[in-house]
């Protein structure tokens, strides 16, 4: 594992050869939600020997319809996501939509996200850089994997070093995505560890209800896919019932079954590292 991951994980005990998880629910809907997420997925991970980031959005920016719930309030959502991290010790991550948000939202949150659809706004990646925090680029659904090269050198022009790449799949048609994991060697080429955004390349997106679709009986195959082609990392979203959930209920993963996909994902990496 690299210096920054190391810097990163250094409150954790963890398997020195394991993957990282940053994992989640979606979007910050209550305390109760995130804490109960976090508690459940930070034992987990520590009895795996797996490095954990807590992900939960602070406020989405980029729903379909403007009828869907964008969060409780900027320093709500924010509050609530340090909240965690200071609570389990876990590092925390969020996505910024405009570059007027970086530098507020590096005062919470450990990694700065940059959403598939902006990872070309210079603006925004230049002023995530600035913050000196982690910036996570998500590799646009319309983008190569070489491609993304431009996002790591406007990264490393303003400064900064500490970068990760995410694939999350590439459109194919108007209401689908597939996932080519010649993308995972292709980014770790530009010198930054990969992460696979497993429950996001799910996604069935431009659906006429307005809501996203998914499918996510597939979040296995398409992680264990990712840990054989050598991702250094999984994003996953997690929820106790993502059937109520505030934000891409269709393609997260029910928390109840996360430990045992994890425990499958440890195994498969012992055997292909």
């Amino acid at each position: 594992m690299e210096p920054m991951l190391k810097n990163l994980f250094a409150n954790q005990s963890y398997n020195e050869k394991s993957f990282f998880l940053i994992a989640g629910p979606c979007v910050v809907e209550s305390e109760e939600l995130v804490m109960e997420v976090a508690d459940k997925v930070s034992t987990i991970c520590k009895n795996l020997g797996i490095p954990y980031v807590f992900k939960a959005s602070y406020r989405k920016a980029n729903r379909t319809s403007a009828s869907s719930f964008t969060g409780l309030g900027d320093e709500t959502g924010l509050a609530l996501v340090k909240k965690v991290g200071d609570t389990y010790k876990l590092p925390t991550t969020s996505d910024i939509h405009a570059h007027e948000e970086a530098a507020e939202a590096a005062k919470y949150i450990d990694i700065l996200q940059i959403p598939a659809f902006l990872c070309r706004q210079t603006d925004l990646l230049v002023a995530a850089a600035e913050t000196g925090k982690i910036v996570n680029v998500k590799k646009g659904q319309f983008l190569s994997g070489p491609s993304m090269k431009f996002a790591v050198e406007k990264i490393k022009n303003a400064g900064n070093n500490n970068i990760i790449l995410t694939e999350r799949g590439t459109t194919f048609g108007y209401q689908d995505l597939v996932v080519d994991y010649r993308n995972i060697p292709w980014m770790q080429a530009h010198q930054t560890p990969v992460v696979m955004d497993v429950t996001h390349a799910l996604q069935q997106p431009n659906q006429t209800s307005g809501i996203t679709g998914g499918n996510p009986q597939l979040i296995g195959t398409i992680a264990k896919a990712a840990i054989a082609t050598g991702a250094d990392g999984l994003f996953i979203e997690t929820h106790p019932n993502p059937a109520v959930a505030l934000s891409d209920g269709a393609n997260m993963l029910k928390l109840d079954l996360l430990e045992g996909l994890l425990e499958k994902l440890v195994k498969l990496r012992a055997a292909v590292v």
